[in-house]
């Protein structure tokens, strides 16, 4: 019945720094967007082919998640260069890693991965395959 994920919702506590760690340090692009009910203006972060539509936390759109609170996703993206240039662009942005690089089991094959927190501390999980 389901096939892949389009897009997650990511809610913020300190949008600035967010946008900073997701576009500068990861790479992803910022887009900003017209959507909900009534329209209103909208930011998210494109890669690949997925998004993560941002919340600032006191101002989410509606429909929201029950409880939504920055600090509670636990997210794993593969990277699309080696994981040793994941590090060194970790790196070079000051970005410590809390783990790895470590083997783990991802959704199609063993992954090698390393974890950031991002500025609201969810788990970052950073991949490439084994």
């Amino acid at each position: 019945m389901i096939d892949h994920l389009d897009h997650l919702v990511l809610t913020t506590a300190r949008p600035e720094a967010c946008v900073d760690f997701y576009t500068r340090v990861l790479g992803m692009q910022l887009e900003t967007f017209i959507g909900g009910t009534p329209p209103v203006e909208r930011r998210a972060f494109r890669f690949g082919h997925q998004k993560i539509n941002l919340h600032v936390q006191g101002a989410e759109f509606e429909p929201k998640a029950h409880l939504p609170v920055p600090g509670a996703l636990d997210l794993c993206f593969m990277a699309a260069i080696p994981l040793e240039a994941v590090i060194q662009q970790l790196q070079l942005h000051g970005w410590p890693i809390i783990e790895g690089p470590v083997l783990r089991t991802g959704a199609t094959r063993r992954i090698r991965s390393v974890y950031v927190r991002d500025p609201d501390f969810n788990l970052i999980e950073i991949s490439a395959p084994a």
